[in-house]
């Protein structure tokens, strides 16, 4: 006589992916249970998006302050108190907690703090009681790389963007190790609130989905950094609070020292693939993370796995979405399209049509090619879809076109020193949209319409017949489209 499972999902890892899932699952009235080892929100909410945006808000606040005359506001005694910027952001990321907790107590999912490992298919184990259900979903995330720099190991002067959101004082000087999103968003950070900042990159260039020629006019419009590019860190000499940490730095001229207060590790992120069990367990890895499919099937029936831990996209809009694409799969027999019930489904689809379970035509998947992503620079940079080069190595006859966004009167009005733009790249031949990219303040805001643009398949003749409102920023995505050739 069979038992029936206890749970109709169990939950390893409570951040965006998970915390998501278990919000539209429980939504369905399945009956979820949610293991989190640390806080609600995981990497994203307590260490990475929200308090990393809302240490760069005040950070633009102060600047704007500072360069508030050409406007004609006078401001006087301008300063910036780290102190109080880490009390609102601690007081954010309690606000957001309980906003997560409230979700799953509206929900009924069962959350508990404690370590969950997977045992096999439909079996997971939980601070060592085994319990059972009928779908498991990994979302344990990821962590920040530590690369194996000697006098980097166990050194109190060098942190990860984990341990430096809790600094209590400003380092007067900083060295970034890597030239990504993160290392570039703490970068303008630090340097818009006074720190002298040298941004350390192996690559000949920052932010490698960048185009270089935008790269390069965003890292010309962050003041107060150093760049050493084609540049990596082979040693770091000093732990003591009262001398200065010797960074040795290596190019192609040979090597030499930077001398800093702190070092910032930017290096990139792994997946957390290990802790609960997965190889043991039969989870098929690769070198990025769990290896699934487009619904977030691993190999392992009725186990899904979604956000950082897949190695996929680390993004936490795109850990959502991969969340809510292995719930709407799990349940789909239940009616769970994602969009909808089974009976709101037009004709054609798995559900209005009685395909089977798993079968290829089944619609909610995941498409990583329309997923939009935004770095919270200042001025910020976002994207969406193919660059030039991608495009042309992807084999499109590609049209390219670049406008300034001071075509936007907005935007000159209100950064009057920036020098902002949006390329905006089609296929010659079908005239649809391939991607977007674009450099200024508030481009963030915007990129998501490239997203649904790009989802629609729209033509640039589409776009041009889009009515965007005067005046606004997003203007610059239409007269990128007239702009284009044809």
């Amino acid at each position: 006589m069979s038992t029936a499972p206890q749970y109709d999902l169990i939950i390893i890892g409570g951040g965006p992916a998970g915390y998501i899932s278990a919000e539209r699952a429980g939504a369905l009235g399945k009956r979820v249970l949610l293991v989190e080892r640390d806080a609600i929100g995981g990497v994203c909410l307590n260490e990475g998006c929200i308090p990393t945006k809302t240490l760069l808000y005040g950070a633009k606040l102060y600047h704007h302050a500072r360069e508030s005359e050409r406007f004609g506001v006078q401001a006087t005694g301008v300063s910036y108190e780290l102190p109080a910027a880490m009390a609102h952001k601690s007081k954010t990321i309690a606000t957001l907690q309980k906003g997560i907790l409230g979700q799953m107590k509206r929900h009924h999912v069962e959350v508990r703090t404690g370590d969950a490992t997977l045992l096999g298919p439909g079996r997971v184990q939980v601070d060592g009681e085994e319990i059972s259900c009928r779908y498991v979903l990994v979302a344990t995330g990821g962590r920040a790389i530590v690369p194996p720099i000697p006098g980097a190991a166990d050194n109190p002067r060098v942190l990860t963007s984990r341990e430096i959101l809790q600094i209590d004082t400003l380092p007067k000087r900083l060295v970034v190790v890597g030239g990504g999103y993160i290392g570039m968003e703490f970068a303008s950070y630090f340097s818009a609130v006074g720190t002298e900042v040298t941004v350390v990159e192996m690559t000949d260039e920052i932010i490698p989905m960048l185009e270089p020629t935008m790269a390069k006019a965003l890292r010309s419009q962050v003041a107060g950094v150093t760049y050493r590019l084609g540049h990596r860190v082979t040693a770091i000499d000093g732990a003591d609070a009262g001398a200065p940490v010797r960074v040795t730095v290596a190019g192609a001229a040979g090597e030499d020292t930077v001398e800093t207060d702190l070092v910032l590790l930017a290096a990139g992120r792994a997946a957390n693939v290990d802790g609960a069990g997965l190889a043991d367990a039969g989870v098929d890895l690769d070198r990025g993370g769990v290896r699934v499919d487009e619904y977030m099937q691993t190999n392992l029936p009725g186990v899904y796995a979604a956000g950082d831990v897949t190695g996929k996209m680390l993004l936490a809009h795109a850990a959502y979405r991969m969340g809510e694409v292995a719930v709407a799969h799990m349940f789909r027999e239940d009616g769970a399209s994602g969009g909808g019930s089974a009976a709101a489904q037009p004709a054609g689809t798995p559900a209005a049509a009685g395909l089977p379970s798993g079968s290829a035509a089944w619609p909610n998947r995941m498409r990583f090619g329309a997923i939009p992503w935004v770095v919270f620079t200042a001025p910020e940079v976002a994207g969406c879809g193919l660059t030039p080069s991608a495009a042309a190595e992807a084999g499109h006859d590609a049209i390219t076109v670049t406008v300034p966004l001071q075509v936007s009167g907005r935007y000159l009005a209100e950064h009057p020193t920036e020098r902002g733009s949006v390329t905006m790249v089609a296929d010659r031949e079908s005239r649809r949209l391939l991607g977007v990219q674009m450099l200024g303040s508030g481009v963030g805001e915007i990129i998501h319409s490239v997203a649904v643009m790009m989802e629609l398949e729209l033509r640039i003749e589409d776009i041009r017949e889009i009515v965007f409102p005067h005046p606004t920023v997003s203007e610059a995505l239409r007269d990128a489209a007239w702009a284009i050739e044809g």
